[in-house]
């Protein structure tokens, strides 16, 4: 049984308001224990679904890495709403394998006349490229130019065949990687920012032109110039297309400078 001690030189009714104010001491203390165990529980909980969702993001970002990959997907890329592969280069030496490896005969290159602009190839597998693509080609080869960084809407943007893009230079001239020299008659096209990034069917990230992305993505979103960096813009497209999606992926896709999405 428990023992009571009193003091002798205090009333009974004095010994009686200690016992009960220690009572009431040591109810805060139980009440402040139950809460503090109540708040650890939350905190675990929470750190036990952070973690599973961590297990969850490496799992379908191992799946994701560990599918089988496109040739394209190494370049800039999109299929145009007419379903023709268009192809870009992401720096001197990708401009360079897309103009010299996969452009054929009958396909179409795209270029700018501004300085750090990819060189754009429509594939047209011996087949008429129809006009919308070539809008979609023009739009692609603007927005993935400077023209994003420099916060343009449009530039110079023309188009010529294979035939007519070479390395040949003049006597004592040298031309660099990713450098051509044009020959003959250019064809100056209209053009202007356009930019989306989806997934496709098979978890690939497209990224050109709104009218071709809407047409084989069914999850997308439409970006604009604007102040937040790709890092950031990423983690926000990663969240609406899943999770399954490594934000590197996404940030390879993007051009050079800041976005803000479409509301």
């Amino acid at each position: 049984m428990p023992t009571l001690i009193l003091d002798i030189t205090k009333s009974i009714e004095e010994n009686a308001s200690r016992y009960f104010d220690k009572a009431k001491d040591m109810k805060r203390k139980i009440k402040g224990a139950e809460e503090a165990l109540r708040q650890s529980k939350i905190k675990l909980q929470e750190l036990e679904t952070k973690k599973e969702q961590q297990e969850t993001k490496k799992i379908q970002e191992k799946q994701y890495a560990a599918r089988e990959k496109q040739w394209y997907e190494k370049f800039r890329w999109f299929r145009s709403s007419d379903n023709f592969l268009v192809i870009g280069g992401r720096d001197a030496t990708t401009n360079e394998i897309v103009v010299k490896k996969h452009s054929q005969p009958g396909d179409i290159v795209f270029h700018t006349d501004i300085a750090g602009s990819p060189f754009i190839v429509i594939q047209s597998e011996k087949k008429e490229i129809p006009e919308a693509t070539m809008r979609e080609a023009a739009d692609a080869t603007c927005t993935f130019s400077r023209v994003w960084k420099l916060g343009l809407q449009s530039t110079d943007v023309f188009y010529v065949a294979p035939e007519q893009v070479t390395k040949k230079t003049k006597a004592g001239e040298f031309m660099g990687k990713g450098a051509f020299m044009i020959f003959g008659k250019t064809n100056y096209i209209d053009n202007r920012i356009n930019l989306a990034v989806g997934k496709t069917k098979d978890n690939s990230i497209m990224a050109g032109p709104l009218s071709a992305v809407s047409k084989h993505c069914e999850k997308y979103v439409v970006l604009y110039q604007g102040d937040e960096k790709a890092s950031s813009i990423a983690k926000k497209i990663q969240h609406f297309l899943g999770k399954d999606v490594p934000v590197d992926e996404i940030i390879r896709s993007l051009p050079a400078g800041e976005f803000k999405i479409k509301k």
